[in-house]
């Protein structure tokens, strides 16, 4: 039967007949895998499987599909509507979609008109929090097959794909911390409900212990049975999870991953934050990777990236020095010299919420506020672990917080990365003092990070000038909504300072 003219009356309900495989979106091995995934939803009687995107907040987004509609839709797609993409971080309207262009300039989204999602085989798993329930992670794509220009998965696809024409692959490390508190009060009341762009009240907690004993093995315990599920679902995703620990603040976890590919890595962040969250509320706690919780007592998180350059060819880390007195390559150095100059314009995918700034204040020392690097150095911004004939020689970048877009955080530090290398980019030397005031320093607030976006030319080249100023409209509504409601109560922003408004909008959503 010819699919397209006598397709099955459930390929009429969503997606485009045959789009998948009509527009060559799938690779050899992932309809193999694809079918793979079919014949697991059958053997394991599920009951429904949730297609999952990621937002440009970094945020998923999903539908539920039941077992007929997910077979239909590994031919043909879904359609979704466009939401996810045209609201900022507290739904907040940014973009009219009733302009031609949908206010985005692009004729495929005028009138809020759907995209389509396509699931990626490789990411599917079974959900064991959840019973019956899979999980699968998909690309955007226009109608016309085109990939949705404000995707941050196929961005970073994308640049992955310009790093392996030359032969090199990029290999990263999770270091995330994150909170771990009791639920007091879910704050569900009518009053309390909120609105667009103007988010509820964020719920109430208490704190899963006291904290302020770093890595206390008696304060790991005591969470212990509260994460015992989570590092089995980790576990279970066949995700490296490598160490988790008691970090300083109450109920202040920290979990870190063995190297995985560029891509894997940030799937992997995408599925560790889900399963944080949706089996911590099914245990009566509430666990949030928003950086700075507005907390009495609560220190503020970060997300460690740990990156490095493999040349697939010889399987080896490009970035290991193996003579003389550096203790990473020349190619390791031009990378660092990249990432330290676009260091202003990375920051904003890195930290991309009003919150994120409030670490990177001088009162935290481990935190950077100066475009750094430095040897095995914790206050710096890009930490240097190496040494001559060390396969693990890699750069940690410390400004990241644990609310980040994954996708964009690393196609970001790849993207200045290669530039420096493409630019013979000198770092110049390791700085003894990474707070060193002569230094040049970070953005101080997201309208502050914004502005350096704009300028760049790099990343307009690289990312599109259409997604970087899509980006920018919707962080700066978000910095407009923060600074109106400061205003209102007669305040100005301040780094020093968590507001209620950021607790409102990050601490339930993140």
């Amino acid at each position: 039967m010819n699919q397209r003219t006598n397709p099955r009356l459930e390929d009429l309900a969503t997606g485009r007949v045959g789009f998948i495989a009509d527009h060559g979106l799938w690779s050899a091995d992932q309809q193999r895998r694809a079918d793979e995934v079919l014949a697991a939803v059958d053997e394991q009687g599920l009951d429904v499987i949730r297609v999952v995107y990621v937002d440009p907040h970094g945020l998923t987004r999903s539908k539920s599909l039941s077992p007929a509609a997910f077979r239909s839709t590994m031919r043909n797609g879904i359609d979704t509507s466009p939401g996810g993409v045209i609201f900022d971080t507290g739904l907040d309207l940014v973009f009219n979609p009733f302009e031609e262009g949908g206010g985005l300039g692009n004729e495929g989204m005028t009138g809020a008109a759907d995209f389509l999602l396509v699931p990626d085989p490789d990411t599917f798993q079974v959900l064991p929090w959840c019973a019956g329930t899979g999980w699968i992670l998909a690309d955007e794509y226009l109608k016309s097959a085109t990939p949705l220009p404000y995707s941050s998965r196929l961005l970073l696809k994308q640049a992955l794909a310009r790093l392996a024409e030359r032969g090199l692959q990029m290999v990263v490390g999770l270091e995330v911390e994150w909170y771990l508190t009791h639920l007091v009060d879910r704050r569900y009341e009518v009053d309390a409900i909120g609105g667009f762009g103007s988010p509820g009240e964020a719920p109430v907690v208490a704190p899963l212990n006291l904290g302020y004993q770093f890595m206390s093995e008696n304060l790991c315990d005591e969470a212990e049975e509260h994460i015992r599920e989570l590092r089995r679902a980790i576990t279970a995703f066949g995700l490296p999870l490598r160490t988790t620990e008691h970090e300083s603040g109450p109920g202040q976890m920290e979990f870190t991953f063995a190297p995985m590919d560029a891509l894997a890595a940030a799937d992997a962040m995408v599925l560790f934050r889900t399963a944080a969250k949706q089996i911590s509320a099914r245990q009566g706690l509430h666990a949030s990777f928003m950086c700075a919780p507005k907390l009495s007592g609560f220190d503020a998180s970060g997300w460690h990236l740990h990156q490095s350059i493999f040349d697939t060819a010889s399987a080896t880390n490009a970035f290991m020095a193996t003579s003389g007195d550096t203790i990473v390559s020349d190619l390791a150095r031009a990378y660092a010299g990249g990432l330290l100059a676009h260091a202003p314009a990375t920051t904003i995918f890195a930290a991309p919420t009003v919150n994120g700034y409030k670490r990177l204040s001088e009162r935290f020392s481990l935190s950077p506020d100066r475009a750094t690097w430095s040897a095995d150095n914790r206050g710096t911004y890009l930490r240097v672990l190496g040494d001559v004939d060390d396969p693990a020689s890699h750069f940690e970048n410390r400004v990241g917080e644990p609310a980040a877009n994954p996708y964009l955080y690393i196609a970001s530090q790849l993207v200045a990365g290669l530039n420096g290398i493409d630019e013979g980019i000198d770092p110049g030397p390791m700085s003894v003092d990474p707070h060193d005031t002569s230094l040049p320093r970070l953005p101080g607030s997201l309208a502050e990070a914004a502005d350096e976006l704009d300028q760049s030319a790099l990343f307009r080249k690289e990312f599109g000038d259409e997604f970087v100023d899509y980006y920018l409209r919707l962080k700066r509504n978000e910095w407009r909504r923060y600074t109106e409601a400061l205003a209102a109560d007669g305040l100005a922003d301040d780094q020093d300072e968590v507001t209620d408004w950021e607790q409102r909008e990050y601490f339930r959503m993140y």
